[in-house]
């Protein structure tokens, strides 16, 4: 038994919690709201990593990147093949997660990128089918900008890393594809150069460094991928088979355009076959076209998992050997999965590839870390180092998420005396449908978390008084509550019924089945109709393209507008075009009198 005098006090149990959250507080306050970045060659805290050819920045990035290859053990090398790549402390080589996403706006999918205290969210963009149906390439570079100045903030209190894995850049053929949403549409020419202007806008430099990157973007799938999961059929199983013409034509361009006219710093192969061959075992389509036709200057990394899905799933080697084999082989540089962390020694060994091959892979890798400036040493001290938290969700960024959404939205329908509707003539508005006061729909999926939320009711209230019913208690719209529906349509001056679609209706791994409104919005929307007092504008937002022709042939429905996901001020733009305060036919107008690519 202890002595009195050594004895602890006895102190109340209560306190003593109070005490520790206090210091849990505390520490958080310091570290879990704000930490630093990782970088290599950090010589103000090991001296000694300066006499290292790698960490010196005056020679070139091939000789840097041969001096540190040449350093590493095999094992070593093998732990930077993967996504979640190894650390060599003998060299001041850190951790790092290659995967971040950054579709429209900086997202928190990817263990790469986080929210805190520190940055509780982001400037979230419409999501990509609105934003290119803007057809204003300076707007997808501005975007592109704005995301790579809030991802840099990030990554300097340790919340991002440097390398993000977007955009989607896949042809849109079908409107039932649940990933439609992500991607600049159908047309191969406004995908390409979406694809490049969005590159340019996250990559490019304010110094002026051609070389150098703000941080890397990735365009992906390659290619033919247009399939989640349909009818029986999902992505890991299906074999796209393509005409050469239809490739050339149709689904390479947006690709070819990223590597060349954006210097796009990686490109993503995907989980489907083309032609009977995993895109990323593919020889011709990786090392043959983008390194050797396109001349890609950076890393290729497979979509997660791939290897794995085509050696289990597609079983299209005999062993996981010769299948991390085949990746190294056929161009592939990182592995976004553990599959070549796990296997590739074992291939080396068994003579299916040898150790030259891992080499050229991980000399992509770093040189593509040595241009984001990760082995210069301190963040702090280079060209982005004084961004943080203060340049996320600047009001700035966010009215050009709201103007972004505004010159998306597309007017399919406009009967004369409809639209812009008088904020001052008329004094009521009835606001119905699954997608009126909704706030996560608005920005579809690859999101991350948003500055804030303006609703669509909220944007309209904003205007005039308004009166609200949701009319389904989903978007799925199993039992349309029509009659209190009804009761508002017709006492108000005008009614907004705001229908469509959200992610339980398609997302990745979520194709459609048809192309109709979902559940019994159609009967919503036409019983709601008979009884209007006054115009009704339907607002139909949605990834995929909706069959609204009941609705075009319909004389009392005097508007429709499509809306895609439009962002965190969806909300605002909706009610700037409804009132008259953003006009959209002008700005359509204005595109015919002009080359909106010039």
């Amino acid at each position: 038994m202890a002595s009195a005098q050594n004895r602890a006090p006895k102190v109340p149990v209560l306190l003593c919690f109070s005490i520790y959250f206090a210091l849990l507080s505390l520490s958080c306050s310091r570290v879990c709201g704000q930490s630093s970045p990782v970088f290599a060659c950090d010589v103000g805290s090991n001296p000694a990593l300066a006499s290292f050819g790698f960490c010196n920045t005056s020679l070139g990035i091939n000789l840097r990147v041969g001096d540190l290859v040449k350093r590493l053990t095999l094992q070593e090398k093998i732990s930077f093949l993967v996504n979640t790549a190894g650390s060599v402390s003998r060299l001041g080589v850190p951790k790092y997660e290659w995967w971040s996403e950054a579709l429209h706006g900086v997202s928190y999918v990817g263990p790469g990128t986080k929210f805190s205290n520190a940055v509780p969210g982001a400037t979230s963009f419409p999501q990509v089918i609105l934003t290119a149906a803007t057809f204003n390439t300076s707007l997808f570079q501005a975007i592109g900008r704005v995301v790579s100045t809030e991802a840099r903030a990030m990554y300097n209190v340790g919340l991002a890393g440097l390398t993000y894995w977007s955009p989607n850049i896949n042809i849109f053929r079908d409107p039932r594809w649940g990933r439609g949403q992500e991607t600049p549409g159908e047309d191969p020419l406004l995908s390409s150069k979406y694809g490049a202007g969005y590159v340019k806008g996250l990559q490019q430099r304010d110094d002026g460094d051609t070389n150098g990157l703000k941080v890397a973007a990735c365009c992906k799938h390659y290619t033919a991928y247009d399939l989640d999961n349909w009818k029986g059929t999902d992505r890991y199983h299906f074999n796209a088979v393509v005409s050469q013409q239809d490739l050339d034509d149709t689904f390479q361009p947006p690709f070819k355009s990223c590597v060349i006219d954006g210097n796009v710093a990686s490109v993503m192969c995907s989980y489907n076959q083309v032609n009977g061959k995993p895109t990323c075992a593919d020889p011709d389509l990786l090392a043959g076209v983008i390194r050797g036709e396109w001349k890609l200057n950076g890393y290729i990394v497979s979509d997660c998992d791939s290897i794995d899905v085509y050696y289990n799933s597609q079983h299209y080697t005999k062993t996981p050997e010769e299948a991390a084999a085949k990746a190294l082989l056929a161009g592939l540089d990182l592995d976004c999965g553990s599959f070549l962390g796990k296997y590739t020694e074992g291939a080396i060994k068994g003579g299916l590839v040898d150790e030259a091959a891992v080499d050229k892979a991980i000399s992509n890798n770093f040189a593509t870390l040595m241009r984001l400036g990760f082995f210069d040493g301190d963040p702090s001290k280079q060209l982005y180092g004084k961004l943080g938290p203060k340049d996320v969700c600047t009001p700035e960024h966010q009215e050009l998420a709201r103007e972004a959404a505004r010159q998306g939205i597309v007017l399919l329908k406009n009967s004369p005396g409809s639209l812009p509707l008088s904020p001052t003539a008329i004094k009521s508005l009835a606001v119905i449908g699954p997608n009126a006061n909704v706030t996560k729909t608005m920005i579809g999926n690859y999101e991350g978390t948003p500055c804030k939320y303006t609703t669509p009711l909220q944007g309209l209230t904003a205007s005039v008084a308004t009166s609200y019913q949701a009319g389904c208690s989903n978007v799925a719209c199993g039992t349309a509550q029509v009659d209190d529906a009804k009761k508002i349509a017709a006492t108000a001056d005008a009614t907004v019924l705001i229908m469509g679609a959200d992610l339980s209706i398609e997302a990745e791994s979520r194709d459609r089945v048809d192309i109709t409104l979902p559940g019994q919005q159609q009967l919503l929307v036409t019983e709601v109709t008979k009884v209007a007092m006054g115009p009704v504008i339907l607002v139909i937002m949605s990834g995929g393209g909706m069959d609204v022709s009941f609705a075009k042939n319909d004389s009392k429905i005097t508007s429709i507008l499509w809306v895609g996901y439009p962002g965190e001020a969806g909300g605002a733009a909706i009610a700037d075009v409804i009132f008259g305060y953003f006009n959209p036919s002008k700005f359509y107008f204005l595109l015919l009198l002009d080359d909106p690519f010039s």
